[in-house]
């Protein structure tokens, strides 16, 4: 968008000490009219009027609450920064396809000298989208498809559905999604789901039914998460060669309960950031709202990312979780912590950290994980402002432990616990950022701590961490 003139004419004198009365006897003089021409960026304007082309279903008033701040803009530069934040704020509410702007001086006749003009051309979704695709891996195939009606009361409500039919399992879940007017951050969703999951780390097939609501919120610098949720959970052996430890956990149980987290996040970007922190605390309370499973569960996630020389990042992490039965009843697997992997301490196959038996992994009560990376450019900087920006180089160490705790021991019994027999491995790796949605990460890892029976990942290993926006 360029820059906004606006044309004025200077009236010509009748008379002057030049020109004289104009009269018979005076000569005619043709004088051509001079354009002036005045910028206007750091003059006072005012938005007298904002129109939107391309509205169907939309409300008004919850269009209202959006571009709210565009009728506060003082000078030209403020106006095309609060018509751009309207814009962003437009398509975070995910009912538009396109939004453009354009700023015009006002026409009409109860036009100001400086009065604006800005419109806002919309392209809404269809009432109905979906998408169809097949998934290969883990020894299955599976179908999923997925159908959303975006905006389908015209304030932003979202209602989607996914089915998944595979070779194994057959999924499904069904969410409404409802934002509060002006206040996309607060918002409330529906879920009715069934979802399977094998876990062969632990000879493990769980299949969950249930139902939950959300609530989301922010104060001040905090966004904060309340659910509720009830499941029907169904566990069972994944081969016949399963442990006479997950056999005996197999059956059905009812979980009801109640969680909170917290999140504090300043990072510039969730994938690869270079500076900022994040800190994450979540609980859950379970038994008290109905059930046979009764709990409380803490677990925190700290994060902190700081800008090197020659555009290096260093960044350290730390997590750490407790599980507290509640009543005489042990806790269950499909409760408890699991650590090891790509995802929390690289050099050992996932979750086979911890108790086991028989070579089923059980998890734990109690974790803790800390990890310290240096991520660089890769060397002599090939395709430098390009492609090559997406490579980094990645040095890692990164340690942890997680066991069950006996409760009667008291709390300095727990931590000496947690300290004993440390886990670690350190290495360097290759990581490639997809855009802001993906990274994926080929690591070398050489793991250290090792004790009897643990399995790991000798050489190289792989890591792929999703984060969708």
């Amino acid at each position: 968008m360029g820059t906004v003139h606006a044309r004025s004419l200077e009236p010509l004198p009748t008379s002057s000490p030049d020109f004289g009365a104009i009269g018979e006897e005076a000569e005619l003089v043709e004088v051509k009219p001079e354009t002036k021409q005045e910028i206007l960026e750091n003059k006072d304007v005012i938005v007298q009027h904002v129109h939107f082309d391309g509205l169907g279903r939309t409300k008004d008033d919850i269009i209202m609450y959006e571009i709210g701040e565009v009728f506060k803009a003082k000078n030209l530069i403020d106006v095309m920064r609060k018509s751009h934040e309207a814009r962003e704020k437009l398509l975070r509410l995910g009912i538009f396809r396109q939004v453009d702007v354009l700023i015009d001086t006002c026409q009409g006749n109860d036009a100001l000298p400086n009065g604006l003009d800005v419109t806002f051309e919309v392209t809404e979704l269809r009432r109905l989208t979906g998408s169809y695709n097949t998934m290969v891996g883990n020894n299955e195939g599976s179908m999923v498809l997925g159908l959303k009606l975006p905006n389908i009361l015209g304030r932003a409500e979202k209602v989607t559905f996914q089915f998944s039919y595979g070779t194994k399992e057959t999924s499904y879940g069904l969410s409404l999604f409802k934002p509060q007017p002006g206040h996309f951050e607060r918002n409330i969703s529906f879920n009715v789901y069934k979802v399977t999951g094998q876990f062969p780390w632990s000879s493990l097939r769980e299949t969950d039914r249930g139902i939950s609501t959300e609530v989301n919120f922010p104060i001040w610098k905090t966004n904060h998460t309340l659910k509720w949720e009830t499941v029907w959970r169904e566990l069972g052996c994944l081969s016949r060669t399963a442990s006479f430890s997950v056999r005996e956990e197999s059956g059905h149980s009812l979980k009801s309960s109640v969680s909170h987290a917290m999140v504090i996040d300043s990072r510039n970007t969730p994938i690869l950031p270079k500076r900022g922190a994040l800190l994450k605390i979540n609980q859950e309370l379970a038994g008290y709202t109905g059930g046979d499973v009764s709990f409380l569960k803490e677990d925190f996630e700290l994060q902190l990312n700081k800008h090197l020389i020659w555009d290096s990042v260093l960044s350290a992490s730390l997590w750490g979780g407790m599980l507290l039965p509640i009543g005489d009843k042990p806790s269950s697997i499909a409760d408890r912590f699991y650590l090891g992997g790509p995802t929390s301490v690289r050099g050992f196959s996932m979750y086979s950290i911890g108790p086991q038996s028989e070579g089923d992994y059980l998890g734990g009560e109690a974790y803790w994980a800390g990890g310290l990376h240096l991520y660089t450019p890769l060397p002599f900087r090939p395709g430098q402002g390009g492609f090559g920006d997406l490579f980094r180089m990645h040095f890692f160490l990164n340690a942890g432990n997680l066991c069950n705790l006996n409760y009667g021991e008291g709390p300095k019994a727990h931590l000496q616990k947690l300290a004993e027999c440390i886990r670690w491995s350190y290495g360097a790796g290759i990581v490639l950022r997809l855009g802001n949605i993906a990274r994926l990460e080929l690591n070398y890892c050489i793991p250290m701590g090792v004790q009897s029976g643990d399995r790991i990942c000798d050489g190289v290993q792989f890591g792929a961490g999703i984060r969708f926006l």
